[in-house]
């Protein structure tokens, strides 16, 4: 993930944590705290993430994780087979205050839906086809800062390429990486923070 959070804002704790973890905002700290970077294996929670994280494009995390319950309301909960149905929604959810109001990001939000559900008919699950992308097994990296990090990687791109041949849409490179950074498929936590040894082991 890459935010623009106040890197410099004091945490109520004295745990290390990632630098962009380093803020007052409970949510912030509580999200990095017990979500980020954790390995998810579970399709509706990765089909949540993957459209919070398209959602983010071109805005702050902040702002997309404290409207993350309406998004849950809006969505229904993110049950990819009621989601896939929504397409006579847009324009009621156009007028939602508690989401972000973008026709193009919500279409996606459906057509990925529609895409996840013909991965089931194949009897291929979100989980499964998500974390072939790794072959299975979680990236550990090792950066210092994590502005180290990269916006995209070649697995990024392969994986972008894949999930818009298979029908996703608002996948770039870089709305992947993040997904993968924060689905666990890359542990990216800085090596001073405490939950990149939990991670890593």
């Amino acid at each position: 993930m890459h935010t623009d959070s106040d890197k410099n804002a004091a945490s109520s704790d004295e745990l290390p944590r990632c630098s962009w973890a380093n803020t007052d905002d409970d949510a912030m700290r509580r999200y990095h705290d017990s979500e980020w970077g954790q390995a998810l294996h579970n399709s509706r929670a990765l089909f949540e993430l993957l459209s919070l994280e398209l959602m983010q494009s071109g805005l702050s995390w902040k702002t997309i994780l404290h409207k993350r319950q309406g998004f849950i309301e809006a969505f229904d909960n993110f049950d990819a087979h009621s989601v896939m149905n929504m397409a006579s929604n847009i324009d009621s959810l156009l007028t939602n205050p508690s989401i972000i109001r973008n026709r193009k990001k919500i279409q996606a939000i459906i057509t990925n839906a529609q895409a996840i559900v013909r991965l089931e008919d194949n009897n291929i699950s979100f989980t499964d086809y998500i974390w072939n992308f790794v072959d299975g097994v979680a990236i550990t990296n090792a950066f210092v800062d994590h502005a180290q990090a990269p916006c995209e990687t070649p697995r990024s791109t392969a994986m972008s390429k894949q999930m818009k041949h298979d029908g996703f849409r608002f996948v770039g490179p870089i709305v992947a990486y993040s997904f993968m950074e924060a689905a666990g498929l890359v542990n990216d936590h800085e090596i001073h923070c405490f939950r990149w040894k939990q991670i890593a082991q």
